[in-house]
């Protein structure tokens, strides 16, 4: 019962999913039945799924992948970003005037030559090539790239390394998070060999044997 019960959950998420026009609410009742809906009745339903969110990543993909690539930069880390600076509203601007998907502020725009921030592309390219810069400066330090982009990188070298920042210690938790859930490590490519006593091998390095 368990397992159907699962099952069905999934299937319900898929198919509200499938229309592509709401977001998901859950709510497990007393006797610890679920009920998912895309009206919620009452505060006590949890949103699950935005699919608003679903669709601006899909659209936003190919923008990260290519900025991944020039800058090399993990996508999974781009995407985490995104989701803890703006949720993927690229329409986003902050209290302190942060714009776009990777809320870059008018100063960084500025200094990574973009003239739009507010523009996908343009934002990603920035936000990207901004953190591959603090990348380099902090020695392929993450925690310290991502604290400086968070909170500058004259407060981290002030600070001598991550800021007792409680806004900037929640981010850096915050994109790791999501960033290790998301990051697949490459495979490596395993070759069956055998040998000449009929011995058979497997090995990453078939040219080694």
């Amino acid at each position: 019962m368990k397992i159907i019960s699962i099952i069905s959950l999934m299937l319900a998420v898929l198919s509200f999913s499938a229309s592509g026009n709401a977001d998901i609410y859950k709510f497990v009742d007393d006797e610890g039945v679920i009920h998912l809906t895309n009206i919620p009745k009452h505060d006590e339903y949890k949103r699950i799924i935005t699919e608003h969110n679903i669709q601006r990543k899909a659209s936003f993909s190919q923008l990260i992948r290519s900025a991944s690539s020039k800058y090399g930069i993990d996508p999974s880390l781009i995407n985490a970003m995104i989701t803890v600076e703006s949720n993927w509203d690229s329409t986003a601007v902050s209290r302190k005037g942060a714009i776009g998907l990777m809320q870059i502020m008018p100063s960084t725009a500025d200094d990574m030559q973009i003239l739009n921030p507010f523009d996908p592309a343009q934002n990603i390219e920035a936000g990207t090539r901004y953190l591959s810069f603090l990348l380099d400066r902090f020695n392929g330090d993450l925690d310290l790239a991502l604290a400086a982009y968070n909170a500058g990188p004259t407060t981290v070298e002030r600070s001598g390394g991550v800021p007792a920042i409680a806004e900037t210690r929640n981010y850096i938790r915050k994109v790791l998070s999501i960033h290790n859930k998301q990051y697949h490590p490459p495979r490596a490519k395993i070759y069956k060999v055998t040998d000449d006593s009929g011995t058979i091998l497997f090995t990453d390095n078939p040219s080694g044997i």
